[in-house]
């Protein structure tokens, strides 16, 4: 059945949930939203956005090097316990955290840590190619907004699409971790190193 996106915006905004666990969920309980909610709770996907606030004092810092050596990635990621810091489960999220960032290169880890002096930039940029299309004010100020989200979504992390999964944000994939590992789990910081390419600290890294 065709779920609309409506739909999946309620849900998330009752549960927390991450939104294609929401369609999955909605889609599971043919577009009623009481029973989507169980059925995220059944899951154990609702679970994590109550962890979501606990601190993440521990965790381990990971690299990652292409194949050729001309590429890397350092990640610092982290949990509540060094016994989940140490489950192959976790060890696994940070390899492919770290391989999404070498591959997708973001400039920041979500749009409230990203330099607010880029922002401003692309903001502008769209405020101009919004007027040079002689379009209202009105309908000038709704076509940036929606730039500038599609901007998120490509250069912030945990906006973007994971790169092995399509149907997925990798706060998705942060959120399906959480739920799995029974613990709150964050990105702290990241780096990506390129040979010949200038480095672009993440703004947490320092």
């Amino acid at each position: 059945m065709n779920i609309s996106a409506a739909q999946v915006k309620e849900l998330r905004n009752k549960t927390g949930a991450g939104m294609m666990d929401c369609k999955n969920a909605l889609v599971h309980s043919d577009g009623e939203i009481d029973k989507a909610i169980d059925y995220l709770r059944k899951t154990g996907v609702s679970k994590a956005e109550k962890k979501g606030s606990r601190d993440t004092k521990e965790g381990l810092v990971y690299s990652y090097i292409h194949a050729g050596g001309k590429l890397g990635v350092i990640i610092e990621l982290n949990c509540e316990t060094d016994f989940v810091a140490s489950n192959i489960d976790f060890k696994n999220l940070a390899h492919d955290l770290s391989m999404h960032i070498a591959a997708t290169n973001p400039l920041s880890i979500n749009k409230d840590t990203i330099d607010k002096s880029i922002v401003d930039r692309e903001k502008e940029i769209y405020t101009e190619q919004a007027k040079s299309e002689g379009k209202p004010d009105k309908i000038i100020e709704k076509m940036v907004n929606g730039r500038l989200s599609k901007f998120f979504q490509e250069t912030c992390l945990l906006e973007q699409t994971f790169i092995k999964d399509q149907e997925k944000k990798i706060s998705d994939l942060i959120t399906e971790s959480i739920s799995k590992l029974g613990e709150n789990i964050t990105i702290r910081r990241f780096i990506r190193y390129a040979i010949g390419e200038d480095i672009n600290f993440n703004k947490s890294f320092i």
